[in-house]
């Protein structure tokens, strides 16, 4: 069976890394600091979950990463450090990026950036409702690798899928990407008008209308609807904007109870991608000529430009009309 090389040793990567122990194949973990393993054999970013001895831990890649010996390498890193991360890679492996956003200098999504830096790989790109903690636990969950060959994209998933994480195919990249990007931006929403006690009606609305918001967008970037309606869209979306441990929910949550964005990502304890990707994708929908007033307002949020009361304000404020 060939090793599974995952690079990062966030919670994420940490996830990924004890999903792919499961499959029963060898495990490499690339981390920025290896020394940091502790006594019960975990990482300091999920310390309850010990690292099996399938698994082997270092700060570079393994001596064969090739695709003899490699069935792929997992890219679990933060967006805004892709490229750079790319850029010292060093395999000739399927690659598959386990990130989630858009680089917001160029607006580029994840597989772009691959192409970028390493014209010569085969990508994928993984995408779905999963929390990190949940699938280091081996709970049930479900997500998609999509790439633009369907036979890349199905092998990866057999190999890296297992009973308790069903894995699903696709080719929609664009679909994928642009899901689990805008995804976290109608989070910090969400958990703006849960954090300023607006309600359960007014995040429920607001998470109807950010998927309306989505689709659109979606579709102005070569996005399918079916994809928008799956696990990589609106699964992730509901997943991100209900639940307590997405970051992204939560940086919204404390915006809205009225703390700054710097109090707020002081204590957070990881990145929220959706900070980052807030203004990218209002750019690109304004390129696109897409209207996706509740992600302009959480651009505007994020950037300072407006506080949680002139944001609400504003939506509040905008025409009623038919439902589109």
């Amino acid at each position: 069976m060939k090793q599974i090389v995952v690079i990062g040793a966030g919670s994420w990567g940490l996830a990924l890394t004890l999903q792919a122990a499961r499959t029963g194949a060898p495990v490499h973990l690339r981390a920025r600091n290896p020394a940091s393993r502790l006594p019960n054999g975990a990482m300091p970013r999920l310390p309850a979950h010990p690292l099996p001895a399938q698994v082997t831990v270092s700060n570079d890649m393994p001596e064969n990463a090739g695709p003899e010996n490699t069935g792929m390498v997992l890219v679990a890193v933060p967006t805004q450090y892709l490229r750079s991360t790319l850029t010292q890679l060093e395999t000739t492996a399927p690659v598959v990026l386990c990130c989630k956003g858009i680089e917001p200098h160029s607006l580029r999504f994840p597989l772009d950036i691959l192409h970028d830096i390493r014209p010569d790989l085969t990508g994928a790109v993984l995408s779905g409702p999963n929390f990190a903690h949940e699938i280091a636990a081996g709970l049930p969950a479900a997500s998609v690798i999509a790439s633009k060959e369907p036979a890349l994209a199905r092998t990866l998933a057999d190999r890296l899928g297992t009973l308790t994480f069903r894995l699903y195919d696709s080719t929609d990249t664009a679909g994928v990407q642009l899901g689990g990007a805008a995804k976290n931006v109608i989070a910090i929403a969400a958990g703006a008008t849960i954090g300023a006690g607006l309600g359960e009606n007014a995040r429920a609305a607001l998470v109807t209308r950010g998927l309306t918001e989505i689709g659109r967008l979606a579709a102005a970037t070569g996005g399918l609807p079916a994809t928008i309606a799956g696990l990589a869209g609106m699964g992730d979306l509901l997943l991100t904007c209900t639940g307590e441990a997405s970051r992204n929910f939560r940086t919204g949550a404390a915006l809205g109870s009225g703390l700054t964005l710097n109090e707020t990502l002081a204590t957070l304890g990881g990145v929220a991608e959706g900070v980052p990707t807030a203004g990218a994708l209002a750019e690109l929908a304004h390129r696109k000529n897409v209207s996706v007033p509740v992600i302009d307002s959480v651009a505007s949020l994020v950037a300072g430009e407006l506080t949680v009361k002139d944001a609400i304000a504003r939506l509040l404020a905008r025409p009623a009309g038919t439902e589109a």
